[in-house]
């Protein structure tokens, strides 16, 4: 059932993230809560949506360097130096809460920088993964890393607001840095195997680390219809439908159910996505009609986003979140596989690097939209307008890209460029 976990490095490699993922779900909880007990009254909304603001600036900037980076450089030893940098981060931040001495500003740069290291960290590690398995254990690789982050997301803001209510912040941040040694302590001891590696087997393979290879990059997405239509799916869908950072407002003043409640609200989407991670390690190998499961997931968590905005009752909203998660993991599997099989290893990284400013730049600009929304025309109306303009978006990627709807388990990799087609002789 778990082919993938049969490779020695790609086992060390997932259980080592999944402690690592579990504690910066953690620290992420955790954040957003401390600016919430910081920010002025009156001007919370607009503090928590510049969260997302500080985090994404440093991905725009950093995308296209980043997964040049990742096809020149040897990726797990990028990925060791992210990890140490983001380690001595979260660290740096529990002190500062220790000691009383965290302010806004401090959150927002300690935040920012930490986004940096995760914007190089992303595409190694992403592009890593191929280089772990061969490529027939390849969905079944991914499955389980969304099982992985799933996981993490549950335990992560579960854990974190059970902390956060035992002994403040600063332990939530303590305990992310200690967690980055497990995913160091499995870089460390990891052996590449040189056939599964190109790039290490054979170091003239690697990309340059030139302007003109991050072009060539930037080129390839754009020019392939799939590639670039998942990605726009990715970013309109939580970009629109990001209600995450006005759950502490939603758990004080609109639930009224405390830190506790605040913690299972931030985990209800991953609680949901952990059941859909598991069935989906085996739907995706059998699943034949792959672009339209994508699409309709896609629809769902628009839909799912209105319900959460509209209810007043704590179960019936923790339903709603779980349900955004099981439709985001189903789109996750299928985004990501696409995009996996219709790119070559040698742009891989530099593909990675530039779906970062999607998936990541939705969800952190639509925590800033969505402040800003809040703080004009109140949290209720910032998260049902924002479902509607997901089911919007989806509905017109969906009509505008007839390849994606027919998209299916069958298809070869389509590796044809627009505006290119295959010569014969």
């Amino acid at each position: 059932m778990f082919p993938a976990l049969r490779h020695r490095n790609f086992r060390l490699l997932w259980a080592g993230l999944l402690v690592s993922f579990s504690g910066s779900f953690m620290q992420t909880t955790a954040i957003l809560w401390h600016v919430s007990l910081l920010a002025p009254e009156g001007r919370k909304a607009l503090a928590l949506g510049m969260v997302g603001l500080v985090r994404i600036l440093p991905v725009i900037v950093f995308s296209l360097l980043s997964g040049v980076a990742a096809d020149a450089l040897d990726r797990r030893k990028l990925m060791l130096a992210t990890q140490v940098v983001m380690a001595a981060l979260a660290a740096f931040l529990a002190l500062l809460a220790f000691e009383g001495k965290a302010t806004l500003t401090a959150i927002y740069a300690l935040a920012a920088v930490s986004s940096a290291a995760g914007a190089f960290d992303l595409p190694a590690r992403q592009s890593l993964v191929v280089n772990l398995v061969p490529r027939e254990d390849l969905p079944n690789a991914i499955s389980l890393n969304t099982i992985m982050m799933q996981v993490a997301s549950v335990a992560g803001p579960g854990l974190g607001g059970a902390v956060i209510a035992w002994g403040g912040v600063g332990w939530v941040y303590a305990i992310n840095a200690l967690s980055f040694l497990f995913v160091i302590a499995a870089l460390l001891v990891m052996r590449i195997d040189p056939a599964l590696a190109q790039d290490s087997a054979d170091p003239g393979s690697r990309g340059t680390f030139t302007l003109a290879a991050a072009l060539e990059g930037l080129r390839f997405v754009f020019r392939a219809p799939l590639i670039r239509s998942t990605m726009l799916l990715d970013f309109f869908a939580t970009f629109f439908s990001s209600a995450t950072a006005l759950l502490p407002i939603f758990a004080q003043d609109v639930l009224r159910v405390g830190a506790h409640g605040y913690g299972w609200l931030y985990a209800a989407p991953a609680v949901g996505a952990v059941a859909a991670s598991a069935a989906m390690v085996r739907a995706v190998d059998w699943i034949q009609q792959r672009g339209r499961w994508l699409l309709v997931s896609v629809a769902v968590y628009g839909a799912a986003t209105v319900g959460f905005g509209l209810s007043r009752f704590f179960w019936v909203s923790f339903a709603c979140l779980a349900l955004t998660g099981i439709a985001d993991t189903i789109s996750m599997v299928f985004r990501n596989l696409i995009r996996q099989l219709e790119t070559p290893d040698r742009l891989r990284g530099r593909m990675v690097g530039v779906n970062m400013v999607f998936f990541m730049g939705g969800p952190q600009l639509g925590e800033l939209e969505a402040g800003l929304v809040a703080n004009a025309f109140g949290p209720i109306a910032s998260v049902v307008s924002g479902g509607i303009g997901c089911l919007i978006a989806t509905a017109w990627i969906a009509a505008k890209v007839p390849g994606l709807r027919a998209y299916r388990r069958s298809a070869q990799p389509q590796m044809l460029l627009e505006g290119e087609r295959e010569t014969s002789g």
